[in-house]
């Protein structure tokens, strides 16, 4: 009994290590892809941090389900090398036994998982849609980012202007091009302000400025000074917001609407929690280490083929999502599969079984069989 509750704490020992370590990697990954697209005008620089905590907190299903994997994989292979496990056997303890600590140890994880898979992680990506149409929603001058060209929403202007303020209301050494049709239209200006009418409209109202006005190919252009010079701004600020992405639907919607798209989102959302399960019940027979051997085989075969699982769920929500198996059959195939491999894993270690007959061998002296 203390001998296990020494290993038992020695996992949550580290499963609070691993999950430090895979927690920053996903952060770091996140915060990289949104400074990326933060950069190139896709996101709301004000809301970037909250976007990236949200985009992390979807991800922390999978990582707290590769947390106990990990964690109980490098306690266990731990206690083989160190030969504390001799110890446990020689006491007429077998490796079912661990079973019982294991699960003790997971259930409360794999609840953790469910509820952020089914409940929080779809929260998270409503609210991540959400911010990002109405970042879609706003004019155009609004979305400028300075030093970049930015494109309209119509497809039919280019922005670029040098200083922005904080609140966007004053712009400096702007540059619009405008294309209607063949005729193309250039404006150039030492600054400008954003003004609203009492009407709502807004307006873009330049200072100093240029305006070239011609057809591509054609060598003749009419250019126009002004002291001021205002364009209407396109804003779809009062557009119904929707999405149509399964992530961003909770676990009620998907019940109610089964359509194929919805029920390989269903599957993939149920498939977590049980997968933590099983995950950290193959672990036990993976964590054999052979000390005269090492462990390195051991734990590039546990991490293939924990990957190969994970892989196969994904495989099964796609299928469930194109039409091509039924939701009741794919919802089990794959962890079916998974349980199968652990008895067999579990029967070699407790029988002691090899996968492969040993070849025969002859000692000097013994007959040798007929040629």
């Amino acid at each position: 009994m203390i001998f296990r509750r020494a290993i038992v704490s020695e996992i949550a020992n580290s499963a609070s290590a691993v999950f430090s370590v895979l927690f920053c990697i996903v952060f770091t990954q996140v915060l990289v892809h949104m400074l990326g697209d933060a950069a190139s005008g896709d996101v709301d620089t004000k809301a970037l941090f909250s976007v990236v905590a949200l985009s992390t907190l979807t991800n922390l299903p999978l990582v707290l389900t590769l947390s106990v994997f990990i964690s109980i994989l490098i306690a266990l292979s731990r206690a083989f090398r160190d030969s504390e496990m001799v110890v446990w056997f020689a006491a007429g303890q077998s490796l079912l036994s661990w079973i019982r600590p294991v699960l003790r140890f997971t259930l409360p994880v794999a609840a953790l998982v469910a509820a952020l898979a089914l409940f929080v992680s779809p929260w998270a990506e409503r609210m991540i849609a959400e911010a990002r149409q109405r970042f879609e929603h706003r004019d155009d001058v609004s979305k400028v980012t300075p030093g970049r060209f930015i494109e309209s929403a119509a497809s039919d202007r280019v922005f670029f202007v040098e200083n922005l303020d904080i609140d966007g209301a004053h712009v400096e050494s702007v540059f619009a091009s405008q294309r209607s049709g063949k005729r193309e239209i250039i404006i150039v200006a030492a600054q400008g302000n954003v003004e609203t009418h009492g009407d709502g409209a807004r307006f873009l109202v330049l200072s100093n400025g240029r305006r070239y006005e011609g057809s591509a190919g054609v060598a003749e252009h009419r250019v126009l000074e002004f002291d001021r010079y205002a364009i209407r701004l396109e804003s779809q600020v009062d557009t119904p917001m929707a999405s149509s992405n399964a992530r961003t639907f909770t676990t009620g919607q998907l019940l109610a609407d089964p359509t194929p798209r919805n029920l390989g989102e269903l599957l993939y959302r149920l498939a977590l929690p049980v997968a933590a399960v099983v995950l950290a019940l193959l672990a036990v027979p993976l964590a054999y280490v052979n000390p005269r051997v090492g462990r390195s085989a051991n734990l590039i075969f546990a991490t293939l083929l924990a990957l190969v699982y994970l892989n196969s769920i994904q495989i099964m929500q796609a299928n469930v999502q194109r039409g091509r198996m039924g939701f009741g059959t794919a919802v089990w195939l794959a962890h079916a599969a998974a349980v199968l491999v652990l008895v067999a894993l579990f029967y070699r270690r407790v029988s002691l079984r090899r996968w492969l007959p040993r070849p025969p061998s002859f000692r000097p002296g013994s007959a040798r069989p007929p040629a």
